[in-house]
């Protein structure tokens, strides 16, 4: 007896009724959305406006070159600097506070010097001796022995109380740290005397360039991947280009043997994770016995080296766990949809040949790609004027902790003549940051805001156009009666100018939705980074449930939005319209939906996941020197995995991206394929534009379906 509950498909709009003169795509159009499209243009030639703004008061040069305390960069030419490319810090020990390290910016006065000290010294012991040429090289300029005592020159810090060895990290001289045998050192020394001729430990140099050490590793780090990108990028290339060869030469496998490589991929796929699961049981077998291979990860912590984690018989138990959990998963879902395979590999042979005949589609991804590149460098320009923003600010810095003048603002002009020196001694006015009074600078987080969003809205819109123009074109095969006869001459070009012409408008309402709710995520985001260190446990539990609804709200706008551009595509309407029919057709077809919706995409992820993975292997043996043949060729890296993760990741995105088209024909289709059969019945008067065979296997899956929610 059947269920009761089922919602009748009227209520979601009446099936679309037949039309003889219906042949796809419709060609007369008008404009859609056309308020929309104006606010959108406006707002663009407003984005416009501004990076112009952004421009005018920006300056990267501050973002560049670091700033002395008098507000001059270091290293800039034409400048008095200009070979004077380090930033030095008079006493680094007044860096003691974490949060100074966030802007660099230390209350001591810092001076611009061609090269970072490379010794201990202080001033004492180089005043009157033959070290005071080399000390004197750090001092202001101008600076003569003779004009002040050492009371007056470390009162008004005209010199340096001390020097200690360094070297340039962001332009700036911070202390050389180096670990040796477990013992931090500076220039192999653990013990230095200050400006004041105490003893003291480069613990105290480590506390007040707090997190330096740590980034000094980094910069070495950072170095030898630069290096082994460097020595790799021909064969990364090389990597890559096999894998556009590979995915390209997969879809056109797939147009005229679809089903055989469908199945080919899912049995290659659950084999390769088994032999994956079998070397991982061989080596955690092999180190059995083997001194230090039962250590465990959090012992030895982080390293760079990822040789060191594949010694250990935790590693090598992990992957195993791991790789079997994903096979179990993947062999479950196999089995369970085992029937519904069937009609998602129908449905992809069908897009197969779609895409066969309109080859064109394959390369469109790169217009997409060109684009959003436009887009990302564009934001990321007038990110970095915006945040160059602003005059110099200068602060009153005291000696004294007392001096009730410090922190005030102050101007490097006229602080001499103030009574700010005779109240507080020794005090300076010195560069503390750029910013202003101004209007501008006082909206300076809202034009960044507005930068962000209007990056958001522009790349939704690009993705937005490139699926309705995928869309259409895959429409107008789908809707020609005789194939490839019928089907219109560069129907991926009258796609395209049809979108951009025609429904520009729609496309940014949608993609302004969808921008809307992900800057609202971007803010929770922020919040959520704000209140980690807050004890308010119900705040963090409200912040979880919004940012888990805004996600969900997301993922179902980018899916009403995918169809809604494949109904603009092929009727015209305005988004709203197309979007409550696009809605209305999937409801009517619910079971049909819940046949096809993910398992297409699993189809196609086991095909990206095939491709990357194959040829990830094939860099590891590579790189890894397990290749006898070619050894000889492969470049000396300090990091093997550098090249390894780069191929493998970049793999992944150019499978991505072929894929993607894939996606796109294939929902096209199955829209298509849902209104032929409310319009047509299959008879010569109204015969369906599907072929036989998927209308054979999709009515079977359908009936299957629908026994199984009987009760």
């Amino acid at each position: 007896m059947a269920r009761k509950t089922d919602v009748p498909s009227s209520y979601y709009g009446e099936p679309r009724k037949y039309d003889p003169n219906f042949r796809g795509p419709v060609h007369n159009r008008s404009c859609t959305d056309v308020v929309c499209c104006v606010i959108f243009i406006v707002v663009i030639l407003g984005y416009i406006a501004l990076g112009t703004v952004a421009w005018i008061h920006g300056d990267p040069r501050k973002v560049v070159y670091p700033t002395n305390s008098r507000g001059q960069f270091c290293g800039h030419k034409n400048t008095p600097n200009a070979n004077k490319s380090r930033l030095f810090y008079f006493n680094m020990l007044k860096c003691a506070n974490p949060a100074v390290l966030i802007t660099l910016q230390c209350p001591t006065t810092q001076l611009c010097v061609s090269k970072c000290p490379d010794r201990f010294a202080t001033l004492l012991d180089a005043w009157n001796t033959k070290n005071w040429e080399y000390y004197k090289q750090f001092c202001q300029p101008g600076f003569e022995i003779s004009s002040k005592s050492v009371v007056e020159v470390l009162r008004d810090e005209d010199c340096p109380s001390m020097i200690v060895p360094s070297r340039p990290f962001l332009q700036r001289c911070f202390p050389d740290f180096i670990t040796r045998n477990g013992i931090l050192t500076v220039a192999n020394e653990t013990l230095f005397k200050d400006g004041n001729n105490n003893q003291r430990s480069v613990l105290d140099l480590k506390d007040a360039a707090k997190g330096i050490s740590s980034l000094m590793n980094a910069k070495e780090v950072g170095m030898k991947i630069f290096e082994d990108y460097a020595n790799s990028w021909d064969w990364i290339l090389i990597g890559l280009v096999i894998t556009m060869v590979v995915s390209l030469a997969f879809i056109l496998l797939l147009r005229y043997t679809a089903g055989v490589l469908l199945w080919l991929i899912m049995f290659g796929v659950v084999a390769a994770i088994g032999f994956g699961i079998w070397h991982c049981y061989w080596e955690y077998s092999a180190l059995s016995g083997k001194r230090g291979a039962n250590i465990t990860i959090s012992d030895i912590g982080f390293h760079t080296d990822f040789s060191i984690y594949l010694q250990l018989r935790q590693t090598w138990l992990i992957f195993m766990l791991s790789l079997s959990v994903i096979e179990v998963i993947i062999v479950v879902m196999l089995i369970f949809l085992r029937a519904r395979l069937r009609i998602a590999i129908a449905l992809l042979e069908e897009g197969s040949k779609a895409i066969g005949y309109i080859m064109s589609t394959l390369f469109y991804p790169i217009i997409t790609f060109f684009l959003l590149a436009i887009c990302i460098a564009y934001w990321a320009v007038i990110a970095v004027f915006l945040a160059s923003s602003g005059n110099a600010i200068y602060k009153v810095t005291a000696a004294d902790d007392k001096c009730m003048y410090a922190n005030l603002t102050c101007s490097p002009k006229t602080f001499s003549q103030s009574n700010v020196t005779t109240v507080c001694p020794g005090s300076q006015c010195m560069f503390a940051f750029y910013g202003g009074e101004s209007v501008y600078h006082r909206y300076i987080l809202v034009l960044h805001m507005c930068n962000l969003f209007m990056f958001l809205w522009l790349v939704n819109f690009t993705i937005a156009l490139g699926q309705c123009t995928l869309a259409g074109a895959f429409a107008s095969y789908y809707w020609a009666l005789k194939k490839p006869n019928d089907i219109p001459a560069c129907p991926l070009y009258s796609s395209f100018s049809k979108a951009i012409r025609y429904h520009t408008g729609s496309l940014a309402f949608g993609s302004l939705i969808l921008s809307v709710v992900q800057m609202i995520r971007v803010v929770l985001e922020y919040l959520d980074h704000k209140l980690k260190g807050s004890q308010n446990k119900c705040a963090r539990f409200m912040l979880c449930c919004l940012k888990c609804c805004f996600w969900c709200l997301e993922r179902f706008i980018k899916f009403i939005n995918r169809n809604a551009y494949i109904m603009i595509a092929i009727y015209g309407k305005s988004f709203c319209t197309s979007s409550r029919d696009a809605f209305c057709l999937l409801m009517r077809n619910v079971i049909r939906v819940a046949v096809l919706d993910k398992v297409t995409d699993f189809l196609l992820f086991l095909g990206k996941l095939l491709i990357s993975g194959s040829v990830g292997v094939l860099a590891f043996f590579f790189f890894t020197r397990k290749i006898p043949v070619i050894q000889e060729e492969v470049p000396s890296l300090n990091y093997s995995w550098v090249p390894l993760v780069t191929v493998i990741f970049g793999s992944y995105m150019i499978a991505h991206g072929f894929f993607n088209v894939y996606a796109m024909c294939v929902d096209t289709l199955f829209l298509c394929f849902c209104e032929d059969l409310e319009r047509n019945d299959g008879s010569p008067s109204r015969p369906y534009y599907m072929s036989p065979g998927l209308h054979k296997i999709l009515r079977k899956g359908e009936e299957g379906a629908k026994l199984c929610a009987a009760s």
